[in-house]
C-alpha cells in the first residue's frame, strides 16, 4: 500500500507515516480525517480504492 501511495503521488505528499499495529486494525487518514477503516468494513482495501480516496484529498 505504501509503494502505491508513493509511486503515485510522491510530489503531492508532505509526509507518509504507517503505524505498526495489532488485531486486524488497517485505517487510512488524511490530514486527520478517516478515508478508511478495515475495524469498519470487516475487509482490507483494495490499493487502487484508497489511491483513489487519497489522490481526491491531495489533489
Amino acid at each position: 500500500m505504501a509503494t502505491v501511495l508513493l509511486e503515485n503521488l510522491k510530489s503531492d505528499l508532505d509526509l507518509l507515516e504507517m503505524e505498526p499495529s495489532g488485531g486486524g486494525c488497517f485505517e487510512v487518514t488524511v490530514d486527520g480525517d478517516e478515508i478508511y477503516s478495515k475495524l469498519a468494513t470487516g475487509e482490507f482495501p483494495d490499493e487502487m480504492v484508497i489511491l483513489e480516496k487519497v489522490q481526491a484529498r491531495v489533489a
